[in-house]
């Protein structure tokens, strides 16, 4: 027997993150912060992401035990991606086994890149189908990760020797729903940017954000004799692209800033300055720095692909994925003549935290009332 919320508007939402860092930690203090109902956060810290998602079903269903004992009680439990949902129902206590679930992908593990063929450990990709089974409902960060990752399972689930269950696509599809993040950032007085443009990139040094290309249009630009500025943001790893280090060689007479900010505060005021955000990614499922630069006046340069068109809509200035292209997208948006607050109004009215917390709330709402599967 499912159980039920009770009848008043006030929850107390169980929350599950197996990897409580970055991105999937921001979206959980930013809901917190704006919602009416009270979150229980279980966080596991963001490293060591495959172990992670093979043993966070039984750490968390270990502390949820505990917690049960002391009398603590929920209304429904609310799980990101990295978490197998079947395996942690296997092994919680009764009093959570019978909750009404939701599970949100930030990310998936079927179709994010790999840099090298065979790389990819389909166990991890049968974990998120696994999840997305014993979810009440499944959300999603955008529409397009939404219809990438079902038709991707599909083919994979065909792919197998038998049994491959290829029906439950379906029946998965008919209980996702696409509920984007919203951002957060502070009501900065727009910055006058003089001076040569400030060209910012705002994502993490890795090879799926495809900086190579990102330093090519830069180099295209610098061979136009076009005058600009650089503000290179985003987190590093150990292992860095090549291309990073000969780029800060480059263009040295260009940067303005090079690396992680130290704090939000600096991170905002820097956005802040710029004049051109630029993607080059090679994925994105939704795009959260390119949304908070825009929301702080930057003009979006990004591929008209992936969940870009969905998520920034008419704000953007869309590049054909070569140096030359992203070059001329770059100095259309630096040299446009709409006001750059309407740019950031625009990405505000949609994605601010305090604009889409009622649909995440009234929806969690609406799981909890329904109870769940039958």
């Amino acid at each position: 027997m499912r159980s039920r919320i009770r009848d008043d508007v006030f929850m107390r939402i169980l929350v599950l993150e197996p990897f409580d860092r970055g991105s999937h930690a921001a979206f959980l203090s930013d809901w917190a912060a704006h919602s009416c109902h009270s979150l229980t956060r279980l966080g596991l810290a963001g490293r060591h992401w495959k172990w992670r998602m093979r043993h966070a079903a039984v750490t968390l269903a270990r502390e949820v035990s505990g917690r049960c004992a002391a009398g603590e009680s929920w209304d429904v439990l609310f799980c990101s991606d990295m978490l197998n949902l079947a395996e942690f129902i296997g092994l919680a206590p009764e009093a959570v086994r019978g909750l009404p679930r939701v599970a949100y992908f930030h990310e998936n593990q079927l179709t994010y890149p790999t840099r090298h063929d065979g790389e990819r450990d389909q166990h991890f990709a049968y974990s998120n189908f696994m999840t997305c089974l014993a979810a009440d409902e499944v959300w999603f960060n955008s529409g397009w990760h939404r219809d990438d990752f079902l038709g991707a399972l599909d083919g994979f689930l065909r792919r197998m020797p038998d049994h491959g269950e290829v029906d439950l696509v379906n029946a998965i599809r008919s209980r996702s729903r696409v509920m984007s993040p919203g951002v957060v950032v502070p009501d900065l007085e727009q910055s006058t940017r003089t001076g040569p443009p400030r060209i910012v990139w705002a994502a993490r040094w890795e090879h799926d954000k495809g900086p190579e290309l990102f330093f090519d249009a830069c180099t295209e630009l610098h061979r136009r004799g076009y005058e600009f500025r650089l503000i290179v943001l985003g987190e590093s790893f150990p292992q860095l692209p090549t291309v990073f280090s000969e780029a800060r060689t480059t263009f040295a007479d260009h940067i303005e800033h090079w690396g992680y900010a130290p704090d939000r505060e600096t991170y905002c005021r820097l956005l802040n300055t710029g004049h051109v955000v630029v993607s080059t990614a090679h994925h994105e499922f939704f795009g959260l720095s390119m949304l908070e630069a825009a929301a702080l006046g930057c003009t979006p340069v990004a591929p008209r692909a992936l969940a870009y068109p969905e998520t920034l809509g008419e704000s953007a200035h869309f590049h054909d994925g070569t140096a030359r292209g992203v070059a001329d997208a770059i100095q259309a948006a630096a040299e446009e003549r709409r006001p750059r607050r309407e740019v950031a109004e625009a990405i505000r009215r949609r994605y601010l935290w305090s604009r889409r917390v009622d649909e995440f709330d009234s929806r969690i709402g609406s799981v909890a009332r329904q109870g769940g599967l039958s």
